[in-house]
């Protein structure tokens, strides 16, 4: 059965695609509208197909993509399934970089991308103080260094909610913050898409060593691999996607810590096959979330941050319940 599983959910990714392309307040044809925009035919079925639902579907998979992959690899690096993305530190610092450009209005010259581009700048930045912070250590310390980093970017991000300048700007950062992608343009995809396809290069390379991994430290490095330089290869590429995911959409929790423990079963338990299908089903759940999100009437709007927290966490106490029978079940 695992030898399905990644097929079947690239045909769900692909069916849900031209369902999320033909939902939304007015009917179009969707292939039509397709034809008409790939020809650079500005129809209405263009128009609407190819610079409002096309975007947003795209960044919908791509978003949930990263956050899944990077999940995964994280979970089996660290061989703890409660592992979650946020602690390489570079989701708050995106979510730091972005609250500039409201507060301070930073890069204009960028127009509409400014927040987007703010966000990378600040994920890169926390990546270079991470680095520069844990030195050669091992992967357990890059993490207490990422989770160091994020409290304290998440403090500086409180504290400029706290001395907003006006409550206009309070709002928007906040709005933005609770995760959305709507109102985005192939600009924003095209500004994603190298730190997803880089990102997921590393640790595609890096899915032997995972696969070693999970056999146990002393295992890998019997096999030829430094522990310490795949580690800090498997923290930067999950960095890097879950930066440029938080940049483009906002904070949207939960993808990366549920994603892999639906499948995990599915493949069994191996790190190494978990890799693509938690990108293809992150990419699912948040495409589907972003499809509940245009049910609800526009001017209650609900954020996509939201859904994904609504339905996450209960999963989450379910895993935390879970942990907690299996330990007192142990000799």
């Amino acid at each position: 059965m695992s030898a399905w599983v990644t097929p079947l959910l690239g045909v769900g990714v692909a069916l849900l695609g031209v369902v999320s392309l033909a939902t939304g307040p007015v009917e179009v044809e969707v292939f039509r509208g397709l034809h008409d925009w790939l020809a650079g035919e500005a129809t209405y079925a263009a128009i609407v197909i190819g610079e409002i639902r096309l975007p947003r579907t795209l960044l919908a998979f791509a978003v949930g993509a990263a956050l899944g992959l990077s999940g995964a690899a994280l979970q089996g690096l660290l061989r703890n399934p409660l592992a979650d993305p946020g602690l390489t530190g570079a989701s708050q610092g995106a979510a730091l970089g972005a609250a500039t450009v409201f507060y301070y209005g930073i890069l204009p010259e960028a127009g509409i991308l400014s927040t987007t581009l703010a966000g990378l700048l600040g994920a890169g930045g926390t990546l270079t103080i991470l680095l520069w912070i844990a030195g050669p250590a091992r992967a357990s310390t890059l993490l207490l260094a990422g989770l160091a980093l994020s409290t304290i970017a998440g403090a500086l991000l409180a504290t400029a909610l706290n001395f907003a300048p006006n409550p206009f700007a309070m709002q928007e950062l906040v709005f933005w913050l609770l995760g959305s992608v709507s109102e985005r343009g192939m600009q924003h995809v095209a500004l994603l898409a190298p730190a997803l396809a880089l990102g997921a290069l590393i640790l595609w390379k890096e899915r032997s060593f995972l696969a070693a991994l999970s056999l146990g430290e002393d295992v890998a490095q019997s096999l030829g691999y430094v522990f310490t330089t795949h580690s800090r290869r498997v923290i930067l590429a999950a960095a890097m996607l879950v930066g440029a995911a938080v940049a483009v959409a906002g904070a949207i929790g939960f993808v990366g810590l549920v994603v892999p423990h639906l499948l995990r079963g599915w493949v069994k338990h191996r790190p190494d096959r978990l890799l693509v299908p938690s990108s293809l089903l992150g990419a699912l759940l948040v495409c589907l979330a972003d499809l509940l999100v245009r049910q609800i009437p526009p001017d209650r709007e609900i954020k996509l941050g939201v859904i994904t927290a609504l339905l996450g966490s209960p999963f989450f106490l379910w895993l935390v319940w879970k942990e907690r029978k299996t330990w007192h079940s142990s000799p």
